[in-house]
C-alpha cells in the first residue's frame, strides 16, 4: 500500500479509541447522527465495537465525527427504503484507512483523503477491524443536485493530486480552526471549489473512460470482499465480473500489475495491518495469515519478507512490561 502524503488531522483533540460497547448501541448512535447504517463488528470484537460518534456544525453544514474499529459499515437498498436520506456525505478520512465501495466504484481513503458519498445509493465502508476516524459533512442532496447536476451523485473520490483538492482541504482546516457556525463564507467557498472540481471531472472524462474505470473499480471491490477466501483468485474474479481472463488482465495493465499481484498485495497489506494492531496481539501469526487468505504458512512468510523486507513477527508491537 502506498501511503499518501499526510495531512494534519482536522479534529486531533477528538478521541480515537473508546470503550467497547454492544454493536446495537453504537448502531443506534450512528442512526441518530448519520441515518440508517448497519455496523458489522470485527471477528475479534465478538459483538462489541469500540467507537464514538458526535455531531457539530461547520458553517451551515451538519457534520459528524465518527471513529470505530468495526469490520465494515453498510447502507443497503432496504435501509435506503426505510430511511431515504437527503444528503451527500463529504467524507474526510482523518485517521486510519477505509475502503469505500459505491456504484461499482472502489476508493481507498488514507489520512487526508476525501470522498463524496451519495446517501441515496448503497454504500460499503470497509475498515477491517482497524481504528479509523472520519469527518462527514452532510450536504443537502436536492440543493447539490440543483447547483451541480448529476455529476455530484453516485459516489466520487476527490483526487488528492488535483489543486482543487488542496484548496478544499485548506478551507476545511480553516473551518475547524475558526468558529465554523460564524463562518458562512467559508462554507460557500467550499461548495464553490467542489463545484469547480465536478465541472472539471465532467469535461475531462469521456464515457469510454468511465466504462473502463467501472470494470476495474468493481474488480477491486470484489477483491476486497473476497480476499479472505484462499480459493479465490483471478479466474474466480473474472467469473464474478463476467469477463474473460484476458480482458481482466487488460484492465489491470492500467495499474502496471496483474490481478494476481494486486490480490497478493491486498492480502499482505491486510495481514500486516492485523499484525501491527495492538488488539490482535493475542492472535498467532498463522491465524492472521489464514484469515488474510493464505493457506500455506511458509509461502506467507516468504512473500511477506519479500514485500516488506522483514518477517511477520518483526512488525508486531512490543509487549508492554
Amino acid at each position: 500500500m502506498t501511503i499518501a502524503t499526510r495531512h494534519a488531522p482536522l479534529v486531533d483533540t477528538a478521541p480515537m479509541h473508546a470503550r467497547q460497547r454492544p454493536v446495537e448501541e453504537f448502531s443506534s448512535t450512528i442512526r441518530e447522527i448519520c441515518g440508517n447504517f448497519g455496523i458489522e463488528p470485527s471477528l475479534r470484537g465478538q459483538g462489541l465495537v469500540a467507537g464514538t460518534a458526535s455531531r457539530l456544525h461547520l458553517s451551515r453544514f451538519e457534520t459528524a465525527v465518527v471513529s470505530c474499529d468495526a469490520e465494515r459499515v453498510i447502507r443497503d437498498a432496504r435501509m435506503i427504503r426505510d430511511d431515504p436520506g437527503g444528503h451527500l456525505f463529504l467524507i474526510v478520512q482523518d485517521k486510519g484507512i477505509c475502503r469505500i465501495h459505491q456504484s461499482g466504484k472502489s476508493h481507498l481513503l488514507e489520512p487526508g483523503d476525501m470522498f463524496l458519498v451519495d446517501s441515496a445509493e448503497p454504500s460499503d465502508f470497509v475498515y477491517a477491524g482497524q481504528h479509523a476516524r472520519q469527518v462527514s459533512l452532510h450536504l443537502p442532496r436536492e440543493e447539490m443536485l440543483h447547483r451541480f447536476g448529476p455529476a455530484c451523485t453516485g459516489g466520487l473520490g476527490i483526487d488528492r493530486d488535483d489543486p482543487l483538492f488542496l484548496a478544499m482541504r485548506a478551507v476545511l482546516a480553516k473551518l475547524f480552526m475558526e468558529d465554523g457556525v460564524a463562518a458562512p463564507h467559508l462554507g460557500e467557498a467550499l461548495l464553490s471549489l467542489l463545484g469547480a472540481y465536478l465541472r472539471c471531472i465532467e469535461t475531462q472524462t469521456g464515457m469510454a473512460e468511465k466504462r473502463e474505470e467501472a470494470v476495474l473499480s468493481r474488480a477491486l471491490a470484489i477483491m476486497e470482499r473476497r480476499c479472505h477466501d484462499a480459493g479465490f483468485g483471478p479466474a474466480e474474479l473474472a467469473d464474478d465480473l463476467a469477463v474473460s481472463p484476458r480482458t481482466l488482465q487488460r484492465h489491470f495493465s492500467a495499474l502496471g500489475e496483474t490481478a494476481s499481484e494486486r490480490l497478493m498485495a491486498i492480502r499482505l497489506d491486510m495481514a500486516r495491518a492485523r499484525l501491527e494492531a495492538p488488539a490482535s496481539r493475542g492472535d498467532s501469526v498463522s491465524t492472521i495469515a489464514f484469515e488474510a487468505g493464505f493457506n500455506d504458512l511458509s509461502y506467507f512468510y516468504r512473500t511477506f519478507r519479500k514485500r516488506f523486507g522483514v518477517s511477520p513477527g518483526a512488525v508486531r508491537p512490543p509487549v508492554s512490561p
